[in-house]
């Protein structure tokens, strides 16, 4: 198999360390716009390098994008990019005829009138406009393949096919114990994303009502995590899975509650609150005194350090995971299907800290699936819609095994 991995950053370049370990990969292009980054990720990888190469590349470019995915013969593109960039590199790989992954959907648009009621455009909405197209073209698309989601889809499914005859809820909960040693404010993931996920307005899903918005950070609960991890204050976000589990899996509700903390939400808010997390640009004095423009939310993530740079100043565990709710064999049931990274096991095995580490894995895992045909499909898929058992039973042989824990 021949990839082309869009976005050498953190995740971008815990994808390479873990996919030059495994066997199914032919070849893998690195691209970046900073070819820097691109190159600097090759030479990481050292003698395991051999199969991987450096190419400067505008993800914004779809032409430039169609031309690379030819040029380098690839059979399926890896979008490792900010949610940005779904669009373009998507509607390149179908007109280069190669396969698509990414692990975040495109973006969505709140309504317009009721943005706490209603949906407006929902996440991944332009992705599955173009479902049909991806079916007559006889290639698959694989949207939402990371840890959340992508992973906790997996779990969703294997809870249907295996664990439950009926399904009152899946949620996915996310809690972390992580701190970073010199930052009052340190986000372990893209700040950029964060932002996104958290101030949009968050959706549920109720199979009496379809798709809603709520108000931001509702519903608080208290999830106890494990693994030492323990009870983390859990609130409503904007996800993918909310928008991909209906469609696969027969559930009368499905929520996704991220374990921000009361601190890490004022900072969210005040954020909000001031502008600072708007994505359209706006006019500032230049170094010369001459106008520029500029992205509130850029110029935050640039103040910020970078996530993929805090592995060596960061202590604790990451934990993504799905509870469900319901019923097998006419008793009551509840589970959650987990998965925990510890930073310093990530650190010490691939120099990746824990979070882009566990987002990283799951791609990776897809393409080996993909590779040797245990997954296949066409058209635009979560993956709920393929069979978990593979790849749950392949994330163990990877080094990194998941949890099951009976609640109640």
């Amino acid at each position: 198999m021949r990839v082309l991995l869009v976005g050498a950053g953190g995740v971008g370049t815990a994808v390479t360390r873990i996919a030059a370990r495994r066997d199914f990969l032919t070849h893998m292009v690195v691209a970046d716009y900073d070819l820097g980054r691109a190159e600097a990720a090759v030479a990481a990888l050292g003698e395991r390098g051999d199969r991987f190469g450096a190419r400067r590349l505008d993800a914004s470019d779809e032409d430039a994008v169609r031309r690379a995915l030819t040029e380098e013969r690839c059979d399926v593109l890896l979008n490792a990019t900010d949610p940005r960039f779904v669009m373009p590199l998507f509607r390149a790989a179908l007109a280069a005829g190669a396969h698509y992954l990414d692990m975040a959907m495109s973006l969505s648009v709140p309504h317009a009138s009721r943005p706490y009621e209603e949906c407006g455009v929902k996440l991944g909405d332009e992705q599955f406009a173009l479902a049909g197209r991806w079916e007559e073209a006889g290639r698959l698309a694989l949207v939402g393949m990371g840890v959340e989601p992508g992973l906790s889809d997996v779990f969703a499914r294997y809870a249907a096919d295996e664990l439950f005859d009926d399904i009152e809820e899946v949620g996915v909960r996310d809690g972390a114990n992580l701190a970073v040693e010199g930052y009052e404010f340190a986000p372990s993931f893209s700040i950029w994303t964060t932002l996104e996920e958290c101030l949009n307005p968050p959706v549920v899903y109720e199979e009496d009502r379809g798709w809603f918005t709520t108000a931001l950070f509702s519903e608080p609960e208290v999830f106890d995590f494990p693994e030492g991890i323990g009870p983390v204050e859990c609130v409503n976000v904007e996800h993918e899975e909310v928008l991909l589990v209906p469609r696969w899996v027969d559930a009368r509700r499905v929520t996704f509650k991220y374990g921000l903390g009361a601190d890490f939400i004022a900072r969210l808010k005040t954020l909000h609150e001031l502008g600072l997390a708007a994505t359209a640009p706006v006019t500032v004095p230049g170094g010369d005194g001459r106008p520029v423009r500029v992205s509130p939310r850029d110029v935050v993530a640039a103040c910020l350090p970078d996530p993929a740079t805090l592995g060596d100043r960061m202590t604790g565990k990451t934990c993504a995971g799905t509870w469900v709710k319901g019923t097998k064999d006419g008793a009551p049931r509840e589970v959650y299907l987990y998965h925990v990274v510890d930073n310093q096991w990530s650190m010490r095995e691939y120099g990746s800290q824990a979070v882009v580490w566990q987002t990283a894995v799951n791609p990776v895992i897809a393409l080996e699936l993909l590779a040797t045909g245990a997954w296949t499909g066409r058209g635009v898929l979560g993956p709920e819609a393929l069979p978990p058992r593979p790849f749950l039973d392949l994330l163990g042989a990877y080094g990194s095994p998941w949890g099951l824990r009976e609640e109640g």
